[in-house]
């Protein structure tokens, strides 16, 4: 237990930067314009796509960071912004086939993450006036379940989860995946119009979170490196901060579209 408290005491690095971070987020949710919010994603977004170009094996280009920002440009005027990623990856799939001396995995960065953060930006804009709250419900059911999985590891964990990521433990993922559910079920009360709705929706996102982090955890292997960037520090990069929110804001968005059709 001993040296459990002095790992935590030793990350305090890791503790500034989420405070930091935390507090961005709270006055941005504060303010909730819809163009501040825009903007916050969008430098995520970009800071994400260039982190994924590493991850694919893929050297920065202008054309490939000119191309993500014309999709987030696109996503804020359009109705569906989801269908903005679409379409510049159909684009973007034709202009290959066009160029056959341009390698396919090229368009990789066009599914991940460009697809996940357009969901994440249409879960705050076609939510409408429960938008924000949605945005809230997602970062906190996800953030509890990483912070239980995390600590729930730590103290209890013995068997692993997966082969192919043996630090991460079945009993933390059990830990994490509780302690998510009850806090998000409480958190979505109002954006999902009752507790039954919360809890089932709030169960889906939980799950979906630990595989985000697998997902991310394979990624960084096959690339061999040990975190998808350095922009964070103590955390990594953007896109280690946000993998179990693209799975989770996935599954919450088609939920809600669901419950609201």
């Amino acid at each position: 237990m001993s040296g459990f408290v002095e790992k935590i005491l030793s990350e305090k690095e890791r503790y500034v930067t989420a405070g930091v971070l935390i507090a961005v987020i709270a006055i941005a949710f504060v303010i909730n314009h819809p163009l501040i919010i825009w903007g916050l994603l969008g430098v995520c977004f970009i800071a994400g796509f260039i982190e994924s170009l590493k991850l694919f094996s893929l050297k920065p280009s202008m054309i490939l960071i000119l191309s993500a920002l014309s999709i987030w440009v696109m996503a804020y005027f359009n109705v569906s912004p989801i269908s903005c990623g679409i379409f510049i990856a159909i684009a973007y799939a034709g202009w290959l086939a066009y160029r056959r001396s341009i390698s396919p995995k090229t368009i990789l960065p066009f599914i991940y993450p460009t697809l996940p953060f357009l969901v994440l930006y249409a879960l705050y804009k076609d939510m409408g006036a429960y938008g924000l709250s949605s945005l809230v419900w997602l970062i906190v059911c996800v953030a509890f379940t990483d912070t239980g999985a995390y600590f729930g590891g730590r103290l209890f964990g013995r068997n692993p989860l997966t082969p192919t990521s043996p630090k991460k433990t079945i009993e933390g993922a059990g830990v994490g995946i509780a302690l998510g559910i009850v806090v998000g079920s409480i958190a979505g009360i109002g954006p999902s119009g009752g507790f039954t709705a919360s809890l089932l929706i709030s169960v889906g996102v939980s799950v979906a979170s630990i595989f985000g982090d697998l997902f991310e955890s394979y990624l960084k292997r096959e690339a061999d490196v040990k975190d998808s960037g350095s922009i964070l520090p103590g955390h990594g990069g953007v896109l280690d901060r946000f993998d179990g929110i693209f799975f989770g804001g996935i599954v919450m968005y088609f939920l809600l579209s669901f419950l609201r059709a």
